[in-house]
């Protein structure tokens, strides 16, 4: 008998045969539930213990984490080292407690760098996301409301918007709120706001002494009226076939497509002209379409056609008849290229010759989206087949579209409401008018200068452009310093090149750009070097961090105005080749009409005199005066240039009144006036301003109605067009200047986003 034989040892197993297999003692296929629990239609296949259907088995870690995150996590609470799962352990079977086997070893190891990997892709999504997520709007306490209420000014408010970014530095944007209208960084009220202090300095004074000024700007109001009742047709006014004699009728179309024509692309040349003559040959009456878009070319035309705009009147009734006949609630028929041609030149004659009371920003939109229902944001080669003609007219018209857009989102303080994913169209192709009419033609080299040439340059920079129009104005952006000298850096780079290209059109044999077209696209890329540093120029005069800004805003409003005026006192130094003819299309078209080039003639006119009152109150040397002489030069020529325009028909004052007051404040630093000399030297300012245009408007009026008084003006514009508003939004807002009464006195500021001072 063998002795000391233990007890026979049982292997420890894990069970994987689910309860009811291992009842029966019959194999077990380890699903869930098993294939016997299907023949025997038990519908409740459990395992007990430890035992897991193989289904279970491939689920990875991160799976079963996400569905039992308390029992598979990636990592322990504490920090310590993560635990294999029991069921990924068990089914690791090993004959030693003390080891682990290789298959233990690699199942380990690819956890770990499962977690590594997870770890890894997480950061990259957070990075991910902070670039790529707009900036978060500010919290209520971040808004700082800046209230300004007087007699003289009127009440307005800068809502001065900020925030810290993840880098700790304070960044901000300021909105000026008047009545219902929001104002963005890029509109020319944010300039506007820097110039209170003039008017709440000789505000006690007008209200103690009884200043002639406030009667006097309420006698520029009434003559204003007057003067707008003249011109101003009755609503509606169904189109005629009536037109200009044919000699003036030739010269108003050469003036348009020698200016506008030649940088917004709309018609093919060829085509209207063949239609235009004719009309004057043919006994058959024109089509009522071609006679709209004609009057329209002529109401544009006209802008530049003498140098006082004599053709003011009819301009106006050619708008009028135009805005008739697209106003026709039957819409279908008006979804033609034709008509979408007629609706770009309303849209430029309305703003250009300023009828209408509405800003040209919610125009341009309705234009925009007109267009695209037509499919024109979409490349001609992504739709049917058509002809060379017809897929460059789509471009072009598209392209213009776009600028226009851009425009008066620049100049109205809005959202541009438009990205560069909107769109696929391409620029115009390097084509002339002529090419298209033959079969096949092939596009020009690119260094070659062709009719589109001005467009497709300005397209190229349309990416910063509408970037810096996003950043300006959308309402989740906020002017980070960093990022304006990176939209700088971007724009400078594309304008360069096209300086380059232009010079090489130049340098040739061929044709070469107008000085019209030249000077436009050098007065947008800097009207948008102003805009975009606009929001630090004021810091800038304090806080030499920002002194960049206080370069580029100066140095881009000097060249936005020599563009305007080549023959202003600044440039009388300029060779004698680069000085302009005596018929000057660009600056006619500025102190004539209104609108975006205007505008930008008042940018420039701020902040120079921003710049030099600041030089002024700065100034503690006792040497010479250091003061740039081309400065005080501008501001010279500003008020003769702001009278010029009261002369050509504007029955606004507030332009030349501005500059007249403003002048005369830095008039009266550079003379030492003291505190109680100071608002007397403004007040004589203003008050001889306002008589000089007292006298001029008397006299204007008495050409028009004799024996014309309020009363009959008043009944006259009850017939006003409904869509031109209230008189009191589109005269000459001179009576709000002061606060008669419950008057919002803003309005002789802030009128109407569409027209800056002097419009």
């Amino acid at each position: 008998m063998m002795t000391g034989v233990g007890p026979e040892r049982r292997r420890r197993r894990p069970a994987v045969s689910c309860t009811l297999c291992r009842r029966r003692k019959i194999k077990c296929n380890r699903e869930s539930p098993c294939s016997n629990c299907v023949k025997s239609k038990n519908e409740s296949c459990v395992y007990d213990g430890d035992a897991t259907p193989l289904r279970f088995r491939g689920t990875s870690e991160l799976d079963l984490a996400k569905t039992s995150p308390e029992r598979h996590s990636l990592g322990p609470p504490d920090g310590g080292a993560s635990q294999v799962p029991s069921y990924a352990s068990r089914s690791l079977a090993s004959s030693s407690k003390s080891s682990l086997s290789r298959t233990s070893l690699a199942s380990a190891s690819e956890v770990e760098s499962m977690k590594s990997t997870i770890r890894r892709l997480e950061e990259q999504l957070v990075k991910a996301t902070q670039t790529a997520s707009p900036q978060p709007r500010p919290t209520p306490n971040s808004n700082n409301i800046e209230t300004t209420t007087s007699q003289l000014a009127g009440t307005f408010h800068i809502n001065h918007g900020s925030r810290v970014d993840a880098n700790s530095q304070a960044v901000s944007r300021n909105l000026v709120i008047h009545k219902s209208r929001l104002f963005g960084a890029s509109h020319w009220a944010q300039g506007a706001s820097m110039f209170r202090d003039v008017f709440e300095v000789i505000e006690p004074y007008m209200r103690a002494n009884g200043s002639k000024a406030i009667s006097g700007m309420k006698r520029c109001k009434d003559l204003a009226r007057i003067i707008k009742a003249q011109r101003t047709p009755r609503w509606p006014t169904p189109p005629t076939t009536e037109l200009p004699p044919k000699g003036i009728a030739d010269e108003l179309v050469d003036c348009y497509l020698r200016t506008v024509e030649t940088t917004f692309r709309v018609l093919h040349i060829p085509t209207f002209k063949t239609e235009y003559d004719a009309l004057w040959v043919s006994d058959a009456g024109p089509s009522i379409a071609f006679t709209v878009q004609l009057k329209l070319v002529l109401a544009i035309g006209a802008i530049t056609y003498d140098e006082r705009f004599s053709l003011r009147a009819s301009a106006n009734r050619w708008v009028y008849e135009a805005h008739t006949w697209l106003s026709d609630p039957d819409f279908k028929p008006r979804l033609n290229i034709q008509c979408l041609q007629s609706r770009i030149l309303l849209l430029i004659a309305r703003e250009t010759i300023n009828v209408g009371g509405d800003s040209s920003w919610i125009s341009a939109g309705a234009l925009l989206r007109t267009a695209m229902h037509m499919g024109l944001n979409r490349d001609p080669s992504c739709l049917p087949n058509r002809t060379t003609v017809a897929a460059e007219m789509r471009r072009r018209l598209w392209n213009t579209i776009l600028e226009l857009s851009l425009q008066s989102s620049i100049m109205s303080g809005g959202a541009p409401l438009l990205s560069v994913d909107d769109f696929d169209c391409e620029p115009p192709a390097n084509f002339d008018d002529e090419q298209l009419l033959t079969d096949d033609p092939v596009p020009k080299a690119d260094d070659e200068y062709t009719q589109t040439s001005i467009a497709r340059e300005l397209r190229k920079t349309y990416p910063q452009r509408l970037a810096i129009a996003r950043f300006l104005n959308d309402l989740e952006s906020y002017a980070t310093y960093e990022r304006t000298l990176q939209f700088d850096t971007e724009l400078r780079a594309s304008y360069r090149a096209i300086c380059r290209t232009l010079r090489g059109f130049k340098s040739g044999h061929g044709r070469t750009p107008s000085q019209f077209e030249t000077r436009v696209l050098d007065f947008i890329i800097h009207y948008y070097f102003c805009c975009l540093h606009m929001p630090f120029f004021e810091q800038s005069l304090r806080d030499p961090t920002y002194a960049f800004s206080r370069k580029v805003v100066i140095e881009s409003a000097v060249k936005v105005w020599c563009a305007i005026y080549p023959s202003s006192n600044i440039m009388a130094a300029a060779p004698r080749d680069e000085r302009v003819s005596d018929r000057d299309d660009m600056t006619r078209f500025v102190t004539c009409g209104f609108g975006f080039y205007r505008t930008g003639s008042m940018l420039a006119t701020m902040f120079v005199l921003l710049e030099l009152k600041a030089q002024l109150q700065d100034e503690d040397s006792l040497g010479p005066s250091p003061y740039r002489q081309d400065l005080f030069a501008l501001l010279t020529d500003a008020k003769v240039r702001f009278w010029d325009m009261i002369e050509c028909g504007e029955t606004n004052i507030k332009g030349f009144l501005l500059s007249t007051l403003v002048s005369a404040q830095v008039e009266g630093l550079m003379q030492g006036l003291g505190p109680t000399e100071f608002p007397h030297h403004l007040l004589r300012a203003a008050e001889q301003a306002e008589q000089r245009c007292i006298s001029f408007m008397e006299d204007k009026a008495a050409q028009g109605y004799n024996g014309m008084n309020i009363d009959a003006v008043n009944e006259i514009s009850e017939n006003a067009a409904p869509f031109m508003g209230d008189w009191d939004c589109i005269m000459s807002d001179t009576d709000n200047f002061f606060n008669f009464g419950d008057v919002e006195p803003l309005s002789w500021v802030l009128n109407d986003e569409s027209r800056p001072f002097m419009m």
